[in-house]
């Protein structure tokens, strides 16, 4: 028969019991009241000296809990319990954050298969581990650690929630992030700015908002967002809510994105997008994925990027492949407004200020930059010549 013991300044017993080849084990019962303890110990022992389930063992004890608190245990499946934490999480966060969130989750019980419709209490830190492990050699660190970071509060939610004793994602560590020598974004030079842009003259719409891109250092689903109504070609400016910072930006107009926007005409209904089909597509997918994708077809016709095609290769290696680092991308623009303005002088805090950086410590200097020093940093910015 297993014994039960308290550890001094402990309301806790502790099981002490044998397995089937005789050694013994110390395991907490999570339990206060003695005859309870008891009963988990003795099936502590008779469970180890069978070999019994995990899931077997868990029905006895929920059994027995039943019989002697009379409140009934609420075992929830990692499917079902996913499906009720992102009911909760729905009017807690943005709609982008809820759909990563949801696209996240699927993930994951995708990877679990079969055992997604087990209990919550039988995933276990290897299973987490693998999981992990299957994301990396498909994504980068970054991404990988962010649908990890998603599974910890997952089931540090189901801990809170009294659902399992112990989080097994607690202690799975996130991935290092590769060397960002070869892997990061660069900026574009002039001379490549001036080819994207012949590329790009025969469609009104991508011309526009690489001139947004350079001239405003701003994110591709902002300008994609954009109205008439966000632009007051008098004082020029740009007012517009950063969908990332959630914080409103008030920007001067580069004099060159300027005297564009006055040459083309100015539409009756000023609630009309800027960019028609940009709009559409961020309006209808939540997301400028698909707008990334396009604006890599105008690299490869601009010759700044080799052609990606999806085919398998030799090696195996098709879609579920980790996707090369791309250094040239619509975001290269932000980096290459910073650029620009750093060339010309404009302080650090001012250029970080003038594209809306949301690092905290840069987002302190802005309250203190004043727009006379974004117009500055506007007015340094080159005056090219428009294809």
């Amino acid at each position: 028969m297993a014994a039960i013991a308290r550890r001094r300044s402990s309301h806790i017993w502790t099981a002490f019991y044998r397995d089937h080849t005789g050694r013994q084990h110390c395991r907490s019962t999570h339990c206060t009241d003695r005859k309870l303890a008891q009963k988990i110990a003795n099936e502590f022992e008779d469970g180890a000296k069978k070999q019994r389930t995990l899931r077997q063992l868990q029905r006895v004890l929920d059994q027995m809990h039943e019989l002697v608190s009379g409140e009934k245990v609420n075992r929830l499946t990692v499917r079902a319990f996913v499906t009720d934490w992102l009911a909760t999480k729905g009017p807690e966060v943005k709609p982008r954050t809820l759909d990563f969130y949801t696209a996240s989750s699927e993930k994951f019980l995708s990877f679990l298969g079969s055992r997604a419709d087990a209990l919550l209490s039988e995933i276990t830190k290897p299973d987490l581990i693998g999981y992990r492990n299957s994301l990396v050699k498909k994504l980068g660190a970054k991404t990988t650690n962010h649908h990890i970071k998603l599974v910890r509060m997952l089931f540090r939610g189901a801990r809170r929630d009294g659902l399992i004793h112990d989080d097994p994602a607690e202690f799975v560590e996130p991935v290092k992030r590769q060397s960002t020598s070869t892997s990061s974004r660069r900026a574009f030079t002039l001379e490549e700015v001036q080819n994207l842009l012949a590329v790009a003259q025969s469609d009104v719409e991508w011309y526009s908002l690489i001139l947004f891109g350079l001239f405003s250092g701003q994110r591709l689903g902002d300008l994609a967002r954009l109205l008439w109504a966000n632009l007051n070609l008098e004082s020029a400016q740009l007012i517009f809510r950063s969908s990332k910072t959630d914080r409103p930006m008030i920007l001067p107009l580069a004099p060159p994105l300027l005297r564009y926007l006055k040459s083309i005409p100015f539409p009756a209904d000023p609630h009309t997008p800027i960019h028609p089909r940009a709009y559409e597509i961020v309006a209808r997918q939540g997301r400028s994925g698909s707008l990334s994708i396009r604006f890599g077809d105008l690299l490869t016709q601009a010759q700044l990027r080799e052609k990606k095609t999806h085919h398998k290769a030799k090696d195996g290696q098709g879609r579920a492949a980790r996707r090369a680092p791309t250094q040239l991308s619509f975001h290269s623009l932000r980096h290459t407004t910073v650029s620009l303005l750093h060339a010309s002088g404009i302080p650090q805090a001012i250029a970080q200020a003038y594209v809306g950086h949301s690092n905290s410590e840069v987002h302190r200097h802005y309250t203190h930059v004043g727009f006379a020093n974004l117009q500055a940093a506007a007015a340094a910015l080159p005056d090219l010549e428009l294809p």
